[in-house]
């Protein structure tokens, strides 16, 4: 049974960051909130993760059982994550799992509205399909799955990153399987008419000898948008930043925010734009010292600061996959999952910070 969680305090990091204890279950992993999406609307947070099952494996593997299905959740913060309810609505389970059929977007969406939230998933990490949800709610009730399109390729592996343009035009940023099938290529397609349709925009930066995998991505006050990405080669990990000045039609290199990201595939962005302009990029690093930190950047993107270790002490490889948003007072809630020993349970795990 999923906990009603309370403010716990974990193991400070630092006397400026807070952790809080958002989901735990005994038998359980929870994990990859980055697979999932975060939306906010003032002091109140919603976030997905992963409920799979935990299964004890060699240290190298996730300690979950991968025979079993990951079943999603929702946690949902009223106090500016402080404290989270856990919710299971019935609206986003796979129809493997119980949920409604697969069907075809009839009704356009409007993604202006102020309660709006959407999430996209994949089925399969390198052939796909993926599929759309969608909330008017504030994600109390969704609506889905819906057919999200292949685009011509291999595989789509969909994450939930997108921007909104108007009240039928969104941006959703995507990873593609390569031409040999593995993941990945990030990409960005369009919609002009809510979602009904759907068309490949554009591919953003070559296709990688490894992975470019998991785009974040904001729009800034000029109209530019920047995305970055979680890369893979063999051995180093790290993340890229790209930029676009046309909504997305074509990109151009930034620079690299984050040289190393750690062993075991490094772990993806989360790129969010602050109140005051800055932008923050907040990322597990899976190696040691394995932790859960940041970046900023005053310059809209084009420098970065070093490393902000929000939280060490982890035992293993096996965390991240972070989520952030800024509360109104201008605090930083990241979400990302966590454990106490290397083949313990994962748990579900939030940090409040100043970026200051």
């Amino acid at each position: 049974m999923g906990f009603l969680i309370l403010l716990v305090a974990l193991a400070a990091a630092s006397p400026a960051a807070e952790h809080i204890l958002v989901y735990e279950d005994k038998g359980r992993f929870g994990g990859w909130p980055a697979n999932h999406g975060i939306w906010s609307w003032g002091d109140e947070i919603l976030v997905g993760f992963s409920a799979a099952w935990h299964q004890v494996k060699d240290i190298g593997r996730h300690q979950a059982n991968s025979d079993k299905p990951e079943e999603p959740r929702l946690a949902r913060s009223l106090d500016g994550g402080r404290t989270w309810k856990i919710e299971t609505p019935p609206g986003l389970l796979p129809p493997e799992q119980g949920g409604r059929p697969i069907a075809e977007l009839a009704e356009p969406l409007d993604f202006t509205n102020p309660n709006f939230a959407m999430t996209l998933r994949f089925t399969n990490i390198h052939t796909g399909p993926s599929r759309l949800h969608y909330s008017n709610d504030r994600g109390r009730t969704w609506h889905g799955a819906f057919n999200f399109p292949l685009f011509g390729q291999k595989g789509i592996a969909a994450r939930t990153d997108y921007i909104a343009l108007g009240k039928r035009e969104c941006l959703v940023f995507l990873t593609a399987s390569k031409q040999n099938g593995r993941e990945g290529r990030p990409l960005v397609v369009r919609t002009t008419d809510g979602g009904l349709n759907w068309k490949f925009l554009s591919w953003i930066g070559p296709e990688p000898s490894g992975f470019s995998i998991m785009p974040s991505s904001i729009r800034l006050s000029t109209g530019r948008i920047i995305t970055t990405v979680r890369v893979k080669e063999d051995p180093p990990n790290w993340i890229d930043a790209y930029a676009s000045d046309d909504n997305g039609a074509t990109w151009s290199y930034l620079n690299r925010p984050v040289p190393s990201t750690g062993g075991s595939s490094g772990n993806p962005p989360s790129l969010l734009k602050l109140k005051d302009g800055r932008l923050a990029l907040t990322y597990g690093h899976r190696s040691e010292p394995y932790s859960i930190r940041a970046r900023l950047s005053n310059d809209q993107g084009k420098t970065w600061s070093g490393d902000i270790t929000l939280r060490d002490g982890a035992p293993a490889w096996d965390l991240g996959y972070t989520r952030s948003v800024q509360r109104p007072d201008g605090k930083i809630v990241t979400v990302y999952y966590f454990m106490r020993e290397k083949h313990a349970e994962r748990f579900i795990a939030g940090t409040i910070w100043d970026p200051k």
